[in-house]
């Protein structure tokens, strides 16, 4: 295989006397679609934001693209970018569309006004809002939103070639969205990942059964801290392992404790 993008070594979590994350390793590659599955509350969200540099281990090492990570985001630059779609697509209220979208060059770039636009309005088509940039977020539906923070998180500015996305993390993507909604939603992932302008490797943090199927062709599962299963989304209906015939099942019986 090509050199990771991105290498968990070791990575352990607590959050007072919980252990959410215990000595996990997890690898990142060129052109991964990785889902990390597994119950509610197994530290899926958690590992997804100490990927992303918002959140410090306990202890273990990061590793971007053989550069090994000091401190938070906020600390030092990775090597390469990585953006987040959070799961409440997380917009600013009292900003429009091509606000929340341009945000990053807005405050951060020296492109002009009409560049801005034109690579928000790029953006927008890519996800299908053509034409929403005047809109603000609580006249769109929640799958818009959703799309809103995709063209967001893919937004780079072409005089930085450091500022372009090469990973994206999707925390829960089509949570609380209909099965058409979630259907959109899947679609532009995959869409997003083959196209020029989108970002080609991604890591999908979700619980849902057609979007683990539709976004992914590798799995995690995590469970009680640890990588308990790994292997192909093809592998997923054919496996022994009780912990993935569990959770496909939707059984109350079996190795994961339900919580009454």
């Amino acid at each position: 295989m090509s050199e990771p993008l991105i290498e968990l070594k070791g990575i352990s979590k607590s959050f007072g006397s919980s252990v959410i994350l215990d000595q996990v390793n997890l690898t990142i590659y060129q052109g991964d679609a990785l889902a990390i599955i597994g119950p509610s509350g197994t530290g899926k969200s958690t590992i997804l934001r100490i990927i992303a540099g918002l959140l410090a281990p306990d202890a273990g090492e990061i590793y971007v693209q053989g550069k090994r990570r000091q401190g938070l985001i906020e600390d030092a630059e990775d090597p390469i970018n990585i953006g987040m779609v959070f799961q409440q697509a997380a917009l600013f209220d009292s900003l429009t569309v091509e606000e929340n979208v341009g945000f990053l060059l807005f405050e951060h770039s020296k492109l002009g006004y009409r560049r801005i636009r034109e690579l928000v309005e790029e953006k927008l088509e890519m996800v299908g809002l053509g034409g929403m940039s005047d809109r603000y977020p609580s006249q769109l539906s929640g799958g818009m939103r959703k799309r809103v923070s995709f063209a967001r998180a893919i937004m780079s500015n072409p005089d930085s070639s450091q500022d372009t996305p090469e990973v994206l993390l999707y925390d829960e993507p089509t949570a609380g969205l209909d099965p058409i909604a979630s259907t959109v939603i899947e679609d532009l992932v995959r869409q997003l990942q083959r196209q020029q302008g989108g970002c080609g490797s991604y890591v999908m943090v979700t619980h849902q059964d057609s979007t683990i199927r539709r976004t992914s062709d590798r799995i995690v599962f995590l469970y009680q801290g640890q990588i308990q299963w790994s292997g192909a989304t093809s592998e997923i209906d054919t496996t022994d392992d009780p912990l993935v015939r569990q959770f496909f099942s939707a059984s109350v019986t079996g190795p994961i404790h339900v919580v009454g």
